[in-house]
C-alpha cells in the first residue's frame, strides 16, 4: 500500500492506530508520519521507521490521509492550523476524536474534503477494536481503505452517523460492561473454590470463545446458550436464577441510561 498517512496526535489511541497499521503491514513504516509536541514519547515508533515529527503542517503536506486522533478542545486550533496545507484534491480525512461530527470538521475545512469519522474503542491496543465508521463526501476507493486499514485493528461497521452515540454506548461503554460482567464471574469464582489468578483466566478465555463462536458462526446467542442448556441442569438453574434477579433487563436498563447521558450532555 504506497498510500502515505499522517497521523495527528501520537498519544495512546494515535500510536495504537499506528502500531496497528506497521504491524499488519498495511502501511510501511516510512510512509507513516506521526505528531506530537513532545516526540521523545514517539522514539519506540521512530525505531520502527515510523516517521515523527512535531510540525502538523510537514505532516499533512507528506501524507495522502490525515488521521486526527487529538482531544476535541485540540479540534479548531489544530485544523485551523493545518489549513493552508489541506488540499481537497489530495487529502482524505480520518478523525477518531470523541464527540465530533463530521459538520464540525466541514464548518472548519470546508465542505469539498472527503471525511469519514471512526469510533474505535479500548482493544484497538491489541488490535482487536470494534471500530464504526461513517462518512461524507467519499467514493468507493476511499471507503475501501478505510474499512481495510481499521480492520487491520479489529472488525468494523460502516453505519450512519446518527447512531454514533448509540455506537459509543454499545461499542466503547460496552466494554466497561463486558469488564464488570467478567468481574462477577471472578467473584463467583474465588466463592466456589478457586483462586483469583485461575478464576480470571478462565471467565476471560470463557467470554473470549463464546464471543469468537458468535462472530465465526454467526449464530444467534441462543443458538448457542442451547448447546449447553440440558434437562434440569446446572447451566439453565443458574440462567433462570439469573434472570429472576433482573440480569438482561438491568444490563438493558444500563445501556439505556447510558445512551440518555449521552444525549443530555450534547
Amino acid at each position: 500500500m504506497s498510500k502515505k498517512v499522517a497521523i495527528i496526535g501520537g498519544g495512546n489511541l494515535g500510536t495504537a492506530i499506528a502500531e496497528g497499521l506497521i504491524n499488519s503491514g498495511f502501511v510501511l513504516p516510512e510512509h507513516l508520519i506521526v505528531t506530537k509536541r513532545n516526540i521523545e514519547t514517539l522514539k519506540a515508533l521512530e525505531e520502527k521507521g515510523v516517521l515523527i515529527s512535531n510540525d502538523n503542517l510537514e505532516a499533512v503536506n507528506y501524507a495522502d490521509w490525515v488521521i486526527l486522533a487529538i482531544k476535541p478542545f485540540q479540534l479548531k486550533e489544530v485544523l485551523t492550523q493545518m489549513q493552508p496545507a489541506l488540499n481537497a484534491k489530495k487529502h482524505a480525512i480520518v478523525s477518531v476524536v470523541t464527540g465530533v461530527w463530521i459538520k464540525d470538521i466541514q464548518e472548519i475545512v470546508g465542505a469539498d474534503f472527503p471525511i469519514f469519522r471512526a469510533m474505535p474503542n479500548t482493544a484497538i491496543a491489541i488490535q482487536e477494536s470494534m471500530t464504526c465508521i461513517c462518512s461524507a463526501n467519499t467514493n468507493d476507493a476511499q471507503v475501501d481503505f478505510v474499512n481495510e486499514a481499521f480492520n487491520q485493528l479489529g472488525k468494523t461497521v460502516f453505519i450512519e452517523e446518527k447512531l454514533m452515540d448509540a455506537a459509543t454506548v454499545l461499542g466503547a461503554c460496552g466494554t466497561a460492561y463486558a469488564m464488570r460482567y467478567i468481574r462477577a464471574n471472578i467473584q463467583g469464582g474465588i466463592e466456589i473454590g478457586f483462586s483469583a489468578k485461575v478464576a480470571s483466566l478462565i471467565a476471560a478465555q470463557t467470554v473470549k470463545g463464546a464471543a469468537e463462536l458468535l462472530l465465526q458462526r454467526h449464530t444467534h446467542p441462543e443458538q448457542e446458550i442451547d448447546k449447553v442448556t440440558t434437562p434440569k441442569g446446572c447451566t439453565i438453574a443458574g440462567l433462570n436464577e439469573m434472570e429472576h434477579q433482573g440480569f438482561s433487563s438491568s444490563l438493558i436498563k444500563g445501556i439505556i441510561t447510558s445512551y440518555k447521558k449521552i444525549l443530555s450532555d450534547m
